[in-house]
């Protein structure tokens, strides 16, 4: 039978741990809160040449449309899926709304294809200022992302998520920063 002091020092080690354990989620959830809902983004400028929103969850549309017709840019790009490219009609039609809009399809589409996609409707098109439209929690990501295919200015708005999908964004996006900052390093 185990004596008192040992009983006591196993207590203290395993209390000890379990401190340890909840400073380091705390921690962890403090940073994914700053990464990942709350980013640090600098203002978007008065003027781009373009509103790329990328593909992905939120209003994206509605910020990027609601962007051009403050001024902010004289078109907006649309970054569209497989599925979506077969339904949209508007993209054919160059205008959605009133505002003035290019799609494209970027392959893969990933926020890397997006990078690429962007660097080449750039080089076509003569932009040297985009402001991506995304979600709060892959703002930081494409913002690298894109800057390591285009060297013009990027700035990023964001759209609003549900509550709810953050837990489920903030892991995917956490590792896919992950990715993008160790195996995925070029454009």
């Amino acid at each position: 039978m185990p004596n008192t002091a040992s009983r006591r020092r196993r207590r203290r080690v395993v209390m000890v741990g379990m401190v340890v354990l909840a400073v380091v989620l705390v921690c962890a959830s403090a940073l994914a809160a700053r990464l990942f809902v709350w980013p640090s983004l600098p203002p978007l400028p008065q003027r781009a040449d373009a509103v790329i929103q990328l593909g992905g969850p939120g209003n994206r549309r509605s910020v990027a449309l609601d962007l051009v017709r403050q001024g902010r840019a004289p078109v907006v790009a649309i970054s569209i899926s497989d599925e979506e490219r077969d339904v949209a009609g508007w993209c054919d039609d160059g205008r959605l709304r009133g505002v003035p809009v290019i799609c494209f399809h970027p392959e893969p589409f990933t926020t890397r294809g997006e990078g690429r996609a962007i660097a080449q409707l750039a080089q076509q098109r003569g932009w040297h200022s985009v402001i991506l439209v995304t979600s709060p929690d892959q703002a930081k990501r494409a913002l690298l992302r894109v800057s390591r295919c285009y060297g013009g200015d990027v700035s990023v708005a964001t759209a609003r998520l549900p509550w709810y999908w953050y837990p489920r964004q903030v892991v995917y996006q956490a590792a896919a920063m992950v990715k993008a900052l160790t195996i995925e390093r070029s454009c």
